[in-house]
């Protein structure tokens, strides 16, 4: 007959209690909207561009895809990103070339029209969103993970059709 000690409940409690306490302030500085993001602006658009860009800048919701919004570096009102890189937003880009070949794929999403391009595995994998038949060009880069669907573009494009009007951009 081989005699074990019992576990003590509270001694393993605060064992758990312990763990927990040293666990929280180490996932708390990986959260993917804890850290800031390195993004380099687009070149400065014209004015006019610019001006709408900054009212996008205060429109853009606190989280997409269940993502808080990350600090940036440095701070644009022409840049903007979710989960730390996994999703980036940059207002005011050029028209991107492949805006004009209809043979692209695009979705509309809440009266955004957005081209739809997949990223190189390379790169990554992902998809990058450019918006079309708005006064300024937004482009929006999903990572693999988040790019299952186009519902993040929702809470986006709510932002975009509230400050960006409808039209074809001059840049």
């Amino acid at each position: 007959m081989s005699h074990h000690r019992p576990v003590r409940l509270p001694v393993l409690s605060a064992l758990v209690a312990l763990a927990a306490l040293v666990a929280v302030p180490a996932l708390a500085g990986c959260t993917p909207g804890g850290s800031v993001v390195r993004l380099e602006p687009p070149p400065t658009p014209p004015a006019e561009v610019a001006e709408l860009c900054a009212a996008l800048h205060e429109e853009l919701p606190d989280t997409v895809a269940g993502l808080e919004r990350t600090e940036t570096d440095p701070r644009s009102e022409l840049t903007a990103a979710w989960g730390g890189s996994a999703i980036v937003l940059r207002c005011g880009i050029a028209k991107p070339p492949k805006m004009a070949d209809p043979r692209q794929e695009g979705i509309q999403v809440n009266e955004v029209a957005w081209l739809m391009e997949p990223l190189a595995e390379t790169a990554g994998g992902g998809f990058r969103f450019t918006t079309g038949l708005r006064r300024a060009y937004t482009e929006v880069t999903v990572d693999k993970e988040h790019a299952k669907d186009a519902g993040m573009l929702v809470g986006l494009s709510d932002a975009i059709a509230k400050t960006v009007p409808a039209g074809i951009s001059s840049y």
